[in-house]
């Protein structure tokens, strides 16, 4: 099969064709349909997130068909469809596996990083981690909800059901889905962008947001909530300064730069700054249901296979609107 190896940390990926992998205990094969190209593997290409195997292949918001099953492998059969996020395998007897707290098991192992993933034609992946898409939804669709989607949800619920008003710092993959759902629930989005980011500010108003404007700059007014998907820490005291007491600065990005000092008038006031880890397969079944009623539109740009080191080097210039997806020819 085609895979896209990252070989090491910093170098552009690599086609290389491998074996096509054998479904272990609990495993099944899948044939990739479509995977998503997420900011997280971006920050694994570049040696941001320390310690990944290596060589790996990256990509965990897979899409695929079940195409064969391992030993104890029963929940899917042959031909379903499923989705594969980043959470891959839990110990399930540490404390916080036992207390619903999963996305911190001390011992998990992720997809794309610790386990290899979907920039390849066919990928493994523990059937007890993995879920049922309905086959109405385009894979390319489906994809970016599977860690865009669900790190967003899961911030938007640790911004608090209270946050009428409410902040997206950064306007990509996430915060395109977050601003459905924030709709939805009937909350006012104001989108901060990069400065001279005008397609992107067009791009949030265009999807609800009652306002969009510069990171560098403030509000039109305070705000409940803000959740920054955006990798930079300088982000964290000006949206402390956007929050009205008693609001909530929300990290959600796995990897972010140093957080500068700041003065603790912007903390006071019950101001909260809390950061989101991973997720739990409980996220993953609440939020593909809600994300079907509404039901969530991804805007996505699909790209072959073989332009992954292409198509990464774009979202690092910034240069993606919504989420870009991977799409192996099977045909090839």
């Amino acid at each position: 099969m085609l895979a896209m190896l990252l070989e090491r940390a910093g170098r552009p990926l690599v086609a290389a064709t491998r074996p096509r992998p054998e479904p272990g205990p609990h495993q099944v094969l899948l044939k990739v349909l479509a995977c998503g190209v997420c900011r997280t593997d971006l920050h694994v290409a570049d040696g941001e997130l320390p310690r990944p195997k290596l060589p790996l292949v990256l990509g965990h918001e897979i899409v695929g068909e079940v195409a064969a099953r391992g030993p104890a492998a029963a929940r899917f059969a042959p031909g379903a469809r499923v989705g594969v996020p980043w959470l891959g395998w839990t110990c399930g007897s540490c404390a916080y596996c036992r207390s619903g707290r999963e996305n911190l098991c001390d011992r998990a192992r992720f997809t794309g990083y610790d386990l290899d993933g979907g920039y390849a034609e066919y990928a493994v992946a523990d059937e007890r981690y993995c879920f049922a898409l309905p086959d109405a939804l385009a894979p390319a669709q489906a994809a970016p909800l599977l860690c865009a989607g669900l790190i967003g949800y899961r911030s938007l619920v640790a911004a608090g059901d209270a946050a009428e008003r409410l902040g997206l710092y950064g306007f990509g993959a996430a915060a395109h889905i977050v601003a459905q759902l924030a709709r939805h629930q009937g909350r006012r989005l104001f989108a901060f962008t990069r400065p001279g980011d005008a397609a992107a500010a067009r791009f949030a108003l265009e999807l609800g947001a009652a306002w969009a404007g510069p990171s560098d700059g403030p509000p039109p007014e305070p705000l409940d909530a803000a959740i920054i998907f955006a990798p930079v820490g300088a982000l964290v005291p000006a949206a402390l300064r956007a929050v009205a007491r008693g609001g909530t600065v929300v990290c959600a990005g796995i990897h972010m730069s140093d957080i500068p000092s700041f003065p603790y008038d912007l903390l006071w006031g019950e101001r909260v700054v809390r950061s989101v880890a991973n997720l739990t397969r409980r996220d993953g079944e609440e939020f593909l249901a809600v994300a079907a009623r509404i039901p969530v539109r991804t805007a996505v740009e699909e790209h072959p296979l073989a332009d992954a080191a292409a198509v990464l080097a774009r979202l690092r210039a910034g240069d993606v609107r919504g989420a870009a997806v991977l799409t192996p020819d099977h045909t090839a």
